[in-house]
């Protein structure tokens, strides 16, 4: 099993790095970036290897590669660095948590990311580079497509298709044999019950604000007496 190579230096590669070296077999040996995200020679104690530099100082024959970056660009970013990273000869892997619970029969691209207290079904489909948080859930027999990206709670239900390149943010459900389209954004709390064409977006109202102070509404609904 080769040692892997994490490309990127934010916050979702400091996650994906604690996961490696706290829950995996797998060790991280060096990060890459581009040159103006370098934070230096170091990173996390690893080598910050510029990634126009890292195949002749980690070689993609010695080296596999996972490309930890968030969902810039309705995660085309993430996206095109995989696509430069298989130019360059690395196989891209996938980080399955192994508290996620992953039925046997689920089938998965590359440099996926199942986080723990993940829910998938079985006869679920996922794409390459989908990323998959704590909480969220995706139900028999639904396919996901690429680079795509489901936030903690997000709900996808049974018999569900998404396309490429979607966001699905906190607490959002699709319905049951609901069809999403390739670069759809679904808001926080939103509810999709009906086929959405590629690039829609769907957002719930948030909350407002009540008339009271937290002091005032305290007082007014005696909940600490409760």
């Amino acid at each position: 099993m080769k040692p892997v190579v994490i490309f990127g230096t934010g916050k979702i590669a400091e996650v994906l790095l604690y996961f490696f070296r706290h829950h995996s077999d797998r060790e991280v040996v060096a990060c890459a970036a581009d040159r103006d995200y370098l934070p230096g020679k170091e990173w996390q104690g690893l080598p910050a290897v510029p990634f126009d530099e890292i195949t002749r100082s980690h070689p993609p024959e010695l080296y596999d590669m996972f490309v930890a970056l968030g969902y810039q660009d309705m995660n085309a970013l993430r996206a095109g660095k995989c696509a430069q990273a298989r130019q360059f000869g690395y196989t891209l892997v996938s980080y399955i948590h192994p508290d996620s619970g992953l039925p046997g029969d689920c089938v998965y691209g590359d440099n996926c990311f199942i986080m723990n207290q993940a829910l998938i079904h079985p006869r679920v489909r996922l794409g390459n580079n989908v990323f998959v948080w704590s909480g969220a859930m995706i139900g028999h027999h639904s396919t996901i497509g690429d680079n795509c990206w489901l936030t903690s709670c997000a709900n996808i239900s049974g018999v569900v298709t998404v396309g490429d390149n979607c966001f699905f943010a906190v607490n959002s459900t699709v319905g049951n044999s609901v069809s999403i389209g390739a670069n759809c954004f679904i808001g926080a709390n939103a509810l999709v019950t009906r086929c959405a064409d590629d690039g829609q977006v769907f957002l719930a109202e948030s909350a407002k604000p009540f008339r009271l102070n937290s002091g005032q509404f305290l007082r007014m609904s005696r909940f600490s007496d409760i």
